[in-house]
């Protein structure tokens, strides 16, 4: 059966990101061949990472991730720009992509940056895989800008959050777009995996880790006991950056309207939350395949009334 070719964009959205590699296992799942990615922030590090060929092996680290050992991949620092570094994390990403270029990618790749001193995006179609990750995956005051040659590259998410605009189109392809920063409905609780022995050998150390990881967030992030209603730091930024993404979003949908839309909702998970990669990678499976219904939908409701 020949494969039906799929442009796949997809959009920034921090740790509801993970959304995406449920989207990318049913496309392949349904014979679907993507032919081109363009991403942003997450969705460049999930689309760069598959187009390199290890999504599977990045999965596999994700879905090993608890809460504690998020937390110790922050590297915090004391400085005006951002307050985590992202050394630690990257060296684990690194090993997923290396040196890898991106004119060297079997698919061709497109990640979208910030340029914060020239108020411009940046659009990387060649270089370092890394880089152009690294890059676009800087969220403003949180992690540390990108020096590229000489100039602070943020998030792509400012300027161009659903970076439809910049993939490559092939003849007789579909257009897919995956949005993490929908307004919808909040999804339904995803069920939870059996846990492997190995998930239950940790969870007999859960209270130790929780006493340590609630002992060195408290340590940054204070709280005001007098005043336990506000919005804390990260709370902030994250609400702040959802709304303003969510905004340029809904733009460009509508300029250039997908044949199939994958609509994550924004209150999914937070921005940080990356240990719930089982429950997002389940989501952006299910929401992937109610869109897919819609777009089977539509196309015999087209051909019925040609």
């Amino acid at each position: 059966m020949k494969k039906t070719a799929v442009s796949l964009v997809l959009s920034s959205g921090g740790a509801r990101g993970m959304a995406h590699i449920g989207v990318i296992e049913e496309l392949e799942r349904h014979n679907f061949e993507i032919k081109s990615i363009s991403g942003c922030s997450m969705g460049a590090l999930i689309g760069g990472v598959y187009a390199a060929g290890y999504l599977k092996e990045f999965k596999n680290w994700l879905d090993k991730l608890d809460k504690l050992d998020v937390f110790n991949l922050m590297d915090f620092t004391i400085s005006s720009h951002g307050f985590i570094k992202g050394v630690k994390v990257f060296n684990e990403i690194n090993q997923f992509i290396g040196n890898v270029l991106i004119e060297d990618l079997p698919i061709p790749f497109t990640a979208v940056a910030t340029d914060v001193d020239n108020q411009k995006e940046v659009v990387f179609t060649k270089g370092k895989l890394r880089d152009a990750i690294r890059a676009s995956v800087s969220i403003p005051s949180v992690l540390e800008p990108f020096d590229w040659n000489g100039v602070s590259l943020i998030d792509g998410g400012i300027l161009n959050p659903i970076p439809i605009d910049r993939v490559q189109r092939t003849e007789g392809d579909i257009l897919v777009a995956v949005d993490l920063n929908a307004i919808v409905n909040s999804p339904p609780q995803i069920a939870k995996q059996k846990k492997t022995a190995r998930e239950q050998k940790k969870e007999q150390n859960s209270i130790l880790k929780r006493i340590e990881f609630r002992e060195k967030w408290e340590h940054f992030f204070p709280k005001d006991k007098l005043q336990k209603e506000k919005l804390g730091h990260l709370s902030l930024l994250d609400r702040s950056f959802d709304m303003m993404q969510n905004k340029i979003s809904q733009h460009t949908i509508q300029k250039c309207r997908p044949e199939i839309l994958v609509s994550i909702s924004k209150t999914a998970c937070s921005t940080f939350d990356f240990y719930r990669a089982g429950e997002m990678i389940e989501l952006g499976k299910q929401t992937f395949n109610e869109a897919l219904k819609k777009y089977d939908k539509e196309v015999i409701d087209y051909y019925k009334n040609s």
